[in-house]
């Protein structure tokens, strides 16, 4: 069964709790690196179940979030209360073939697009962290609130490249 988008929400909240959303997001290129080392392309590439991501696919999911969520903060910044278009994460896993991106590719896009977006968040007012748009799924989101909600998305794939690690034996 499909979450609805306020399970979404409360799951991917859940992750990040009490914690430092930007110390997460600092920490999450790093801890992804040292996952995937000593692990095979055919390891990265393995799907643990039909329909379920390889670690191949969540490291180029994990760069292509950080450019629309890049955009997303900058769109926020320049037109507060402007709309903010979801997008189907599977279409574009699918559409830009998440399977066959290097994985040492999707891994050095997203570093460099991380830093670029901390930098920014670094920079902001507290005024400038509260403007924000209306997401057509989820309503109304400041800049603060995406960069939580970044955090506990990093968590949650950080998860599930541990437990696929895991069943590697390592």
């Amino acid at each position: 069964m499909k979450e609805t988008v306020s399970q979404y929400r409360q799951r991917i909240m859940g992750y990040i709790g009490k914690r430092n959303a930007m110390a997460v997001q600092r920490t999450t290129p790093g801890r992804i690196a040292r996952l995937v080392r000593g692990l095979t392309r055919g390891q990265l590439a393995k799907r643990p179940a039909p329909g379920k991501w390889s670690i191949t696919e969540i490291l180029a999911h994990f760069a292509e979030t950080e450019i629309a969520i890049g955009y997303r903060y900058r769109m926020m910044l320049s037109a507060s209360g402007g709309p903010i278009q979801a997008f189907d994460q599977d279409e574009w896993a699918k559409n830009g073939r998440y399977d066959r991106i290097s994985p040492k590719l999707a891994l050095g896009t997203f570093r460099a697009i991380r830093e670029l977006n901390l930098d920014l968040l670094k920079r902001l007012t507290p005024a400038q962290k509260k403007r924000y748009g209306i997401h057509e799924e989820r309503g109304k989101e400041s800049v603060e609130f995406f960069a939580r909600m970044i955090a506990g998305h990093d968590l949650n794939h950080l998860g599930q490249i541990e437990r696929l690690r895991r069943g590697f034996g390592k």
